[in-house]
């Protein structure tokens, strides 16, 4: 079995660097928002600041590099090239499933980052249904102290698990069990999904057992249905994933309903590709924004590689914020000219 999931780790970043992974069929939703450009924005485009906060720390930026690998020997150098580059320029990392760091010693390195990025909020993640199969709050403490994390995310991956060789598909009364963790760690803990989005009466429910970010992760970016087909032997499976290619929530739909219903942070991730969705994003009332596959390839390369991406994703954002006349990140956050067709 840890044979199979390193080798799932490294099929995944293979096909994740390939267009074949996108849904079909259905969009982020954000080439239906639109700005109100504001010709004569009053400010010095030299005061714009990107600067924001998440669990009580002032970050630099509102920029997220969403969970993407762990356990495989590759993922041990993208791992080390993305954390130096959002140490460099203040981006929060969260980490790939560390499920692996606790099965197998072998690529635990992989994710222990934080020699790379002593500063910055690193996020671990572990799928929420290995909680129904042997996964204890202890283990996750032990994800915690390995990792030095800042925070867990719990992601949400049904439809993945079901495509999936040898998927984990039993997500019965699960709740209780996240509400559990929520109790038992003394880091803050997220729940995302991984690419389907989530909907505002799940937020709700997640928010009133303790949980306290959330990443809506929608759909019109990397579809895991696809993913997981594309590495299938299984004919039934393959076939069948094929009738979800435009399966999920957009991200924008998902944003929505999640910000509508709950009051902790929400994270936007899910077809990310450039600062002026992200711009529109957080005029949704998203805290932070996440690119997971859109700096993959970067981060297979070099860490300058990936800090150059990151620096356009900010000049961007900042381009889009002088555009409209908001000198901050909260001022976006509440902006007037921020709309959807």
């Amino acid at each position: 079995m840890t044979e199979s999931i390193h080798q799932r780790k490294a099929e995944h970043i293979k096909w994740c660097l390939t267009d074949e992974v996108l849904g079909e069929g259905i969009t982020t939703g954000l080439e239906k928002v639109r700005f109100i450009h504001n010709a004569l924005p009053e400010i010095n485009f030299d005061d714009v600041s990107l600067s924001t906060s998440l669990f009580g720390e002032t970050i630099n930026t509102p920029f997220l590099i969403s969970s993407m690998t762990g356990g495989a020997a590759l993922a041990g150098s993208i791992n080390e090239y993305l954390a130096r580059a959002c140490e460099a320029r203040g981006w929060v990392f969260a980490l790939g499933s560390t499920r692996a760091l606790i099965e197998d010693e072998q690529f635990r390195q992989s994710f222990k980052v934080r020699p790379y990025a002593p500063t910055i909020p690193i996020i671990a993640n572990l799928g929420a249904v290995q909680l129904n199969y042997g996964f204890t709050e202890a283990m996750c403490q032990t994800i915690i102290d390995e990792t030095e994390a800042t925070a867990l995310v719990l992601h949400l991956n049904s439809i993945q698990e079901l495509i999936q060789t040898g998927g984990d598909t039993n997500f019965e009364s699960l709740l209780p069990k996240i509400e559990s963790l929520v109790k038992a760690l003394d880091v803050p803990v997220g729940v995302k999904e991984v690419g389907f989005g989530i909907d505002g009466y799940l937020a709700k429910q997640l928010t009133n057992i303790g949980i306290q970010f959330i990443d809506v992760a929608g759909a019109g970016g990397t579809s895991w249905s696809q993913v997981e087909k594309l590495r299938s032997q299984d004919k039934v499976k393959k076939q069948a994933a094929e009738a979800f290619t435009g399966w999920g929530i957009p991200t924008v739909e998902s944003l929505r309903a999640v910000r509508a219903n709950t009051n902790q942070p929400v994270f936007a991730s899910g077809g990310m590709r450039t600062g002026v969705d992200a711009a529109k994003a957080l005029g949704l009332g998203a805290d932070l924004v996440g690119y997971a596959r859109g700096i993959l390839k970067e981060a297979t390369d070099s860490v300058e590689a990936v800090m150059e991406t990151m620096a356009i994703r900010e000049r961007e954002l900042k381009m889009a914020m002088f555009g409209l006349g908001h000198q901050t990140i909260a001022d976006l956050k509440q902006s007037s000219r921020v709309i959807i067709d």
